[in-house]
Parts: structure tokens; C-alpha cells; sequence
């Protein structure tokens, strides 16, 4: 066997043309792509395909700019199209995954109809520029190698209208996020922790950023000794604009005293979900997954969330859950909990244990697993 015949399948992972990759400017997506990545056997060789980046890209990840063309009159979305079907000539994968977005999965589809493409979900495919219909969901399906969810609520959002013979046909997967449980700060106890109520994501009415301030503007007169804070921007990297919801929401968190420390590496958010009491998640739109709710379970902060999306599939009996658009009663919520020392280590204990079902080997030999059953289904054995 010659080293080439050897060499395991080469997967391309392709990233939203926002997404950052690097330990300075990241988002959820490439979180995860990073850490999937990361975690693998060997089966596969990944290489991640973005937009060229401003920052420092992950080391330990191959990671492969797609070449924009500069001068051609076309939207952003077809440019970054072009540019990443050239990156793809260029590195004959095995497999393309392409992340969240369908016209770009569809479109690499067409372009290189000898080589699988699978298109991974992790928003409502009802909201994306297209899908509104079932019939287009069902050609989604029928088109790609596979379609698959981060959540069953994004499944269900996917199939929901599509005839049940497209589904039978050609099923979405549902492989949830992870984290790697290892790789997170040590947790202190209940006892132990911070009196901190944290919100930690986008600084933008759909997270629910205005329902916190005014939740804990209640709450807080009524606990001597806790505090507020709200880590993010308005968007997930250092230079985040200024919005006019931030600015608005500025005066208003200082007369509550809560602070607004902005934009933070993940791994400075992380630190402070493993000290701070309480992290809440009052997202108003229906979360896909979930993401800092999981990291708050797993890093043994009490959470409280809506019942919006996939969020209870994350969370489970591991939470208090609130409306976000009922600040006063999460305001109520909010004092009960803090002022109950029990009941907080209670949902310590509820959210690690939920935490350990999310963790990055088991996510990512089910990946390995999917890729598997996708490249020979088109291939052949290897």
C-alpha cells in the first residue's frame, strides 16, 4: 500500500463566511468545528475552509483561507461562493461539511457533483433565505449527502411540512454540540462561588440582554452582597460596534450597577461561568441548541433560561426557567434563587451531570461514525 492509498479521507470543513477561527475572535460555530477537530481519531484529516482571517487561526487545526476574487461586481455571499469552490479544487477532499449555510451547500453541491456534501444546521432552516417552504426543505434533503441538526428541535423545524416519504427517504441527523468537559475550568462548589448573576453572550434583544437589566435592576435591591454582570458585545470579537441597542442599554445597566465589561475571550468567559452563582439565559428567539446554556451547566453554575428552542433539551430538570418577556417575574426568580443556597447546589449537581452527556469524545465519534456511513455510501469501502 503507497503512502498516498494510506493517507485517511481528507474532510473540508467549511465555516459561514462571518465565522471567526482563532483563539481571539471566534464564534459558536468554530468553537465547535475547532473542538470536534481536535478530538478526532485520525480516521479523517480535517481542514477547516473560511474567509481569510484578521486574527491568528487555531495552530492545531489546518486551516485554509478561500481565495475571494477581488474585482468581480458580485455580492459578498456569491464571492465568497467562488472562493471557496476554488479552495475546494484545490484540496479534493474526500468530503465537504459545510456549516449553516444552505445555498452555499447546495450551490458546492452542483459544482462538484463527484464528492459528498453534508450541510450541518445549527439555526432554524424556517428563517433561512429560502427554506420557508417545506417543498424547498425537501430538496434539501433529496440534494445533499445528508442534512444534519445540532439539536432534535431544529430536526423537527427541518422535516416540519416535508412529505414523509422525502424524510424516510433521505432522514436528517441529529448530532448535538459538545464541549470538551476536560479542558474546562475547575468549577468551585455552591458554597463556594461568587454572588454573581452573569449573563454571558450577544448584547442583543433577541438574547434577552434588555429583559436581564431590567430583571436584576428588580432583583438586585433585594440581595445585599450580589452583583451583575454581562460579558459581550454585539457581536462574538473584539471590535464589536457600538449599536444602538447597546447604547441604549448602557444607562440603564449602570443605574442597576451592573457592569458591562464587553467583549471577552471564551476562555475568560468560561472562568467566570465557574465562579459566578447564578448564569442566566433569557433568550426571547428559539435557541437551536443552546450553547452557553451547556457551558454554564458544565462549568456548575445554577442556570436560568427560557423555555425557547432546543434550550430544554440542554437543560432538562437542571434549570429554572423563565419568560423573558416577564423581567419582574424573572426578577422574583432570580431573588428566590439566590437567597437558596440548597436549591443552587441542587441544579450544580443536575446541570454537571446533564453536562457529561454533551462531552466532545462521544460527539466526535458519532461524527466519525456519520462520515463513515456518507463517504462509502458514495465511494465504496475505503
Amino acid at each position: 500500500m503507497t503512502p498516498e492509498a494510506a493517507a485517511p479521507p481528507r474532510v473540508a470543513i467549511v465555516l459561514p463566511p462571518g465565522e471567526g477561527f482563532g483563539p481571539d475572535a471566534v464564534g459558536a460555530i468554530g468553537l465547535l468545528v475547532h473542538r470536534l477537530a481536535v478530538a478526532g481519531s485520525g480516521r479523517f484529516a480535517p481542514v477547516v475552509v473560511g474567509a481569510p482571517q484578521s486574527r491568528p487561526v487555531f495552530a492545531d487545526v489546518p486551516f485554509h483561507p478561500a481565495p475571494l476574487p477581488r474585482f468581480l461586481p458580485l455580492p459578498w455571499r456569491q464571492r465568497y461562493t467562488i472562493g471557496v469552490a476554488r479552495a475546494l479544487a484545490a484540496l479534493r477532499p474526500a468530503l465537504i461539511e459545510v456549516h449553516n449555510r444552505p445555498d452555499l451547500a447546495l450551490a458546492l453541491a452542483r459544482r462538484l457533483p463527484r464528492v459528498p456534501v453534508t450541510l450541518t444546521l445549527h439555526n432554524d432552516p424556517q428563517g433561512m433565505r429560502g427554506l420557508a417552504a417545506p417543498a424547498a426543505r425537501a430538496r434539501l434533503l433529496a440534494r445533499l449527502a445528508r442534512v444534519v441538526a445540532v439539536s432534535a428541535w431544529v430536526a423537527g423545524r427541518l422535516t416540519e411540512g416535508v412529505p414523509p416519504e422525502t424524510i424516510a427517504a433521505t432522514p436528517p441527523s441529529v448530532l448535538p454540540n459538545c464541549l470538551d468537559l476536560a479542558a474546562l475550568p475547575l468549577p468551585l462548589p455552591a458554597g463556594a462561588r461568587e454572588k454573581l448573576i452573569l449573563f454571558a453572550g450577544r448584547l442583543v434583544a433577541d438574547k434577552g440582554a434588555d429583559s436581564f437589566v431590567q430583571a436584576c435592576a428588580a432583583a438586585l435591591p433585594r440581595l445585599p452582597g450580589w452583583r451583575a454582570e454581562m460579558i459581550g458585545a454585539d457581536r462574538s470579537r473584539p471590535e464589536s460596534p457600538e449599536t444602538p441597542f447597546i447604547r441604549a442599554l448602557r444607562p440603564r445597566a449602570a443605574e442597576a450597577g451592573i457592569a458591562l465589561p464587553g467583549y471577552r475571550p471564551h476562555a475568560a468567559v468560561l472562568e467566570a461561568m465557574a465562579r459566578a452563582a447564578i448564569v442566566v439565559v433569557p433568550s426571547r428567539w428559539a435557541e437551536p441548541f443552546g450553547l452557553t446554556a451547556l457551558e454554564a451547566l458544565a462549568c456548575g453554575a445554577a442556570l436560568v433560561c427560557s423555555r425557547r428552542g432546543g434550550l430544554p433539551e440542554i437543560a432538562g430538570d437542571a434549570a429554572v426557567y423563565v419568560d423573558p418577556e416577564q423581567p419582574d417575574a424573572m426578577a422574583t426568580a432570580l431573588a428566590a434563587l439566590a437567597t437558596n443556597e440548597a436549591r443552587r447546589a441542587t441544579l450544580t449537581a443536575r446541570g454537571m451531570a446533564r453536562a457529561r452527556r454533551f462531552d466532545v469524545g462521544p460527539a466526535a465519534a458519532a461524527l466519525e461514525r456519520l462520515r463513515e456511513r456518507v463517504v462509502g455510501a458514495l465511494c465504496g469501502p475505503r
